[in-house]
């Protein structure tokens, strides 16, 4: 397939790769209440059952701990003061968005997120949870046993779930 201005390069060449894009810089924030129940939110921008736990892109210069907070209040009205940090990922998860969201989310500018996860533990009430926040991600939200949380992911964030509940399992007891 050649383009139309007659230049000789085949426009499937000059297409980008997923391998050519970067990952996108986030986080990703577990919140566990006293019970050791896991936060899970249904995505409001879904239309299939689609559960999630908070998480967010870091804004440039922002380190990935106060990115965690920041996306957490965003997200879920949680302030600092309700929450004790447990534990955090010594590495970084990535997943690969699937083919049919490549080039359609975040202005096509990744492949996938880059995630860096952080357990911290509720400390309020429930009521003191809020998604009705300005910006609203989430159109209900639950707690849910950590291996319940497998059952509403979207499968390409399935291998990232696992790794974070491994990393974090310790702390769940």
């Amino acid at each position: 397939m050649r383009q139309r201005d007659g230049a000789s390069r085949p426009l499937q060449n000059r297409m980008t790769k997923s391998e050519d894009l970067p990952y996108r810089p986030c986080v990703g924030i577990m919140l566990v209440n006293r019970e050791g129940l896991v936060f899970a939110g249904r995505r409001l921008d879904s239309r299939a059952d689609a559960w999630q736990m908070p998480q967010g892109g870091i804004d440039h210069d922002e380190k990935p701990r106060a990115a965690a907070l920041r996306e957490l209040w965003e997200e879920t009205g949680v302030t600092p003061d309700l929450v004790e940090a447990v534990a955090k990922t010594h590495h970084w998860v990535t997943y690969d968005l699937p083919p049919e969201l490549l080039g359609k989310v975040w202005g096509g500018k990744y492949r996938g997120q880059r995630q860096k996860w952080f357990l911290y533990r509720y400390l309020g009430r429930d009521d003191q949870i809020r998604i009705d926040t300005e910006h609203p991600e989430f159109s209900s939200w639950r707690w849910v046993d950590v291996d319940d949380l497998f059952a509403g992911i979207v499968p390409f964030k399935r291998q990232v779930y696992e790794e974070v509940v491994r990393s974090f399992r310790a702390y769940l007891a």
